[in-house]
C-alpha cells in the first residue's frame, strides 16, 4: 500500500489486501446508496414504532392502575367528607 502512494498507483490498485476503493461520486448519491438509506430508514421507523408500542401499552398499564387507585382515593374522600359532616 505505502508503495502504491510512493508510485503514486494507490487509488486505482486493486492488488492490496486490504484495498477499499474510494467513493467514486463524492458528495452524490446514486441509486444504490439511495435504495440502501431508505431500506436503513425503514429499519429504524420500524423499530422506533415497535419502541412506541411497548411504551404506550406501559402506560396504558400503569394509567389502569391509576384508574383504580383514583376510584379509592374518591371514595376514601367521600368517606371523610361524610365523617365530617356528621360531626
Amino acid at each position: 500500500e505505502d508503495m502504491c502512494k510512493e508510485v503514486g498507483a494507490y487509488p486505482k490498485c486493486a492488488q492490496c489486501p486490504q484495498f477499499v476503493a474510494p467513493d467514486s461520486t463524492p458528495g452524490v448519491m446514486t441509486w444504490e446508496e439511495l435504495l440502501e438509506h431508505m431500506d436503513n430508514l425503514v429499519e429504524w421507523g420500524q423499530g422506533q414504532i415497535k419502541g412506541w408500542h411497548k411504551q404506550a401499552s406501559a402506560l396504558q398499564v400503569e394509567g389502569s392502575k391509576g384508574q383504580q387507585s383514583e376510584k379509592a382515593c374518591s371514595e376514601e374522600d367521600v368517606a371523610h367528607r361524610v365523617q365530617l359532616q356528621n360531626k
